[in-house]
């Protein structure tokens, strides 16, 4: 379903993730006025200005870009209800939206989330989804109030956790079925034809940012629990141990693991293929990355760096 008539439409975002959301309403036909996102980030070994995913691709399709550092300023708002816009969309933005912006388009503005609200409020959805180890999560497209993410939804994709998903899959997965999903809502809303559901005050949970200090595995968790834990971090920070060589800790992040059979001293490995102990049941590491090196299958790694049964790591 698409509208009849082109929406007037300001694009708020800065990752991949938002990229794709932004073009398919490119291609839509809508007139996407202006397109916000975070200012340029000095990257890389020469710290140079690296614009933003979403700040390249409207560039590159001659939309005009803003990048303010805040909203709360009245001459930013002014700036922005200037537009007369029939809607906002937000996805990924990382700026927080004040009253003013969020009332000032005809529609409001709508925020794509990648969670089955109220599940996974806040910033890290994707991630605690797998960590927790839930069989399902989704993308919602929900109107945006002062909450944090508290709106309520008009429109709900849904797609299931499997056992071998990491972080990247997943959020690749929410990103090819987020687009559509916001492009038939906007078609529904803009012929009246959506019926706003709120959320629901039960089964609230929050996705805080990942801290780095929690991507160390902790042996004494489950083989279950850590291979959660690993998948949701994967590849980035990724989760990681450390192994005594030459006096000195070397950080070793896990990719992909499995749980299996074992028992042992938790952070102790039982076998000389990189299976290693934990609170319950053992992990054997599928693929590692030590510290500046590339991605490693178990074998490559052991190579290199022996790992023999009854070592410890931390």
């Amino acid at each position: 379903m698409t509208s009849s008539k082109p929406l007037r439409i300001a694009f708020m975002g800065t990752p991949d993730f938002s990229v794709g959301v932004l073009a398919a309403l490119v291609d839509t036909g809508h007139d996407i006025v202006a397109v916000y996102s975070q200012p340029p980030r000095k990257a890389g070994r020469g710290m140079d200005l690296k614009k933003s995913p979403v700040h390249e691709f409207a560039e590159a399709k001659g939309i005009e870009v803003r990048t303010p550092k805040s909203l709360k300023g009245e001459e930013e708002q002014q700036a922005f209800a200037d537009l007369n816009l029939d809607v906002a969309i937000v996805v990924a933005y990382g700026l927080l939206l004040p009253t003013p912006i969020l009332e000032a388009p005809r529609f409001g503005c709508l925020n794509l989330h990648a969670s089955l609200l109220p599940r996974w409020r806040g910033a890290a959805p994707i991630q605690r989804a797998i960590m927790a180890g839930d069989a399902e999560t989704g993308v919602m497209v929900m109107q945006m109030d002062e909450g944090l993410d508290t709106g309520p939804v008009l429109g709900t994709a849904r797609v299931a956790i499997t056992s071998e998903m990491t972080a990247s899959h997943l959020h690749d997965e929410l990103a090819g079925i987020g687009a559509p999903l916001m492009v038939e809502t906007l078609a529904k809303l803009a012929a009246g034809e959506v019926t706003p559901a709120v959320q629901s005050e039960e089964g609230i949970t929050y996705a805080k940012k990942i801290d780095k200090a929690e991507a160390r595995i902790d042996w004494t968790r489950s083989a279950k629990e850590l291979d959660c834990h690993i998948r949701g971090l994967s590849p980035f920070p990724g989760a990681y141990f450390e192994i005594m060589r030459k006096g000195k800790p070397e950080r070793v992040k896990v990719l992909r693991a499995e749980a299996t059979a074992g028992s042992g001293e938790p952070g102790t490995a039982i076998d000389d293929a990189l299976t290693i102990a934990c609170g319950e049941g053992a992990l054997r590491l599928l693929e590692v990355q030590r510290a500046g090196k590339g991605r490693a299958t178990a074998e490559e790694f052991l190579r290199g760096f022996p790992l023999t049964s009854g070592e410890h790591v931390t």
